[in-house]
């Protein structure tokens, strides 16, 4: 095998677990938003007074601890959040493999602005 076919393999593999990626965390993120509607029938409000959800990491993982409907659909909507992050920084590591330097600083720089956004509107609000 040549070595071009074996980079061509490598990359087609890459290609999958970046596809594998966003599957699973498609399928988590619904399937915890779904257990967090589900948990929300069954105790029949959200966890918390009249017009308050919880916002921060804390509050929402202390939520999901006291099983909190409304903190279980945050995680839910935080792994969906996550997702394409993952996925951008799964595609360094592809571009790295390609050797395809451009990329790899183009994509840096917008995993880079990702977080920067995601800190701002964490803090900004």
């Amino acid at each position: 095998m040549s070595q071009k076919d074996s980079k061509a393999k490598e990359m087609h593999q890459v290609e999958l677990m970046i596809g594998q990626i966003l599957r699973i965390g498609v399928v988590v993120s619904a399937t915890v938003i779904v257990f967090g509607i589900i948990l929300m029938l069954i105790q029949g409000g959200g966890g918390y007074p009249n017009g308050v959800q919880p916002t921060g990491f804390r509050t929402i993982f202390t939520g999901v601890l006291a099983l909190r409907p409304f903190a279980v659909i945050m995680l839910g909507l935080f792994l969906l959040i996550l997702t394409p992050t993952l996925r951008v920084a799964v595609s360094i590591y592809a571009f790295a493999v390609e050797k395809d330097h451009l990329y790899v600083w183009i994509t840096t720089a917008v995993l880079i602005i990702l977080i920067i956004a995601s800190i701002i509107g964490y803090f900004g609000s």
